[in-house]
């Protein structure tokens, strides 16, 4: 059984376009599908467009730890999906500049007046943990420690 290190876990992701997105509120889990448009440089961060008037964001702000879910449909050739289970922090970033980096033309669907659509509010989920299956493989990557042995600290 071989690690599957963070460019291998980018390039699977790359295939998935919507997670469960996943929140607390006073002990109870609420999930809802949320897209990542594409941004799938995975480097442990996770980014998602959301009006502030939201519950998703209330909830954020009361308690920023959260769950994201990713699954990946069987390949033609009968091998298993892939599974992906995220924990991390998330924070509310309210900067045009951080959501001109993230945008894409997709978006206009939803916020007609891109990034200046009132009430937009940019979420950052950044990753502590991410536990991964595909019915050959598994395995639990801290995001912490990958970031250090990267930068050569460990």
């Amino acid at each position: 059984m071989s690690a599957m290190t963070m460019e291998e876990l980018s390039k699977e992701l790359s295939k998935i376009d919507f997670c469960m997105f996943n929140t607390s509120d006073n002990g109870r889990i609420n999930c809802r599908p949320m897209s990542n448009n594409g941004d799938v440089e995975y480097d442990g961060d996770s980014w998602f467009f959301s009006y502030e008037n939201t519950r998703k964001v209330s909830e954020i702000g009361l308690e920023p730890q959260v769950a994201l879910t990713f699954t990946a449909p069987p390949s033609l050739l009968g091998k298993p999906g892939i599974f992906i289970a995220v924990d991390g922090e998330a924070s509310l970033i309210r900067d045009k500049a951080q959501f001109e980096e993230h945008w894409v033309k997709d978006l206009d669907r939803w916020f007609p007046d891109g990034i200046d659509t009132p009430g937009i509010v940019l979420i950052k989920v950044s990753a502590s943990t991410i536990e991964y299956w595909d019915g050959e493989d598994n395995g639990r990557i801290d995001v912490h420690a990958a970031d250090a042995v990267a930068r050569g600290v460990l």
